[in-house]
């Protein structure tokens, strides 16, 4: 069962907006091959295989917490573009995004490349998708910081911060998990 909260994990304030290709770059956290998006997905799918209750139950908490995540990005892609005018995105060469999407957002990354399932993994291997997911947040905590080189604007920064620390958040809970998952499976003698 979900409940859901009505406000933001996070609190967004861009300060220097409107910015459409701050917006594109963006896009890459969105909709790209690791993304929020494909990390929530991930998750939510792998904790069927995943043997434990509390492994289990972590998985689905990150999972969840990553849609929460896609809240947060796709508000800051609104913010960044809510208030531009067709030249805006012409002049940040997004005219191409504007004439398909006007303000509308799709799941692609920064090139306009569409999400596809083919970005999510699942073997099934409790180990090796723990391994996997570790990698994901390493991968997405990467992709954060160089969010944070490509913007000056002080509100966008702080929010691609608390991203950037969650995901440091989440490599550590998957190393427990990968811990407790391995110690079960220990007691099992599946190796």
């Amino acid at each position: 069962m979900w409940i859901y909260e009505k406000k933001l994990q996070y609190p967004v304030k861009v300060t220097c907006g409107p910015n459409p290709k701050l917006a594109q770059y963006l896009f890459t956290q969105y909709g790209g091959p690791d993304g929020e998006l494909s990390a929530a997905l991930r998750y939510l799918n792998q904790r069927y295989t995943i043997p434990t209750r509390e492994a289990k139950g972590l998985l689905t908490d990150i999972g969840t917490e990553e849609l929460a995540h896609v809240e947060v990005i796709t508000t800051l892609i609104y913010q960044l573009t809510k208030d531009a005018k067709p030249e805006d995105f012409k002049a940040a060469d997004m005219g191409s995004f504007y004439a398909i999407r006007d303000g509308a957002l799709f799941y692609s990354d920064s090139n306009g490349v569409p999400w596809t399932a083919t970005y999510i993994q699942a073997h099934g291997d409790p180990i090796t998708d723990l391994h996997e997911d570790m990698a994901a947040e390493q991968k997405a905590r990467a992709v954060y910081e160089h969010l944070l080189e490509l913007t000056d604007d002080p509100g966008v920064k702080d929010t691609l911060r608390f991203l950037r620390e969650r995901e440091v958040v989440h490599y550590q809970r998957f190393g427990e998990a990968l811990r407790i998952v391995q110690e079960y499976m220990q007691t099992k003698k599946v190796y």
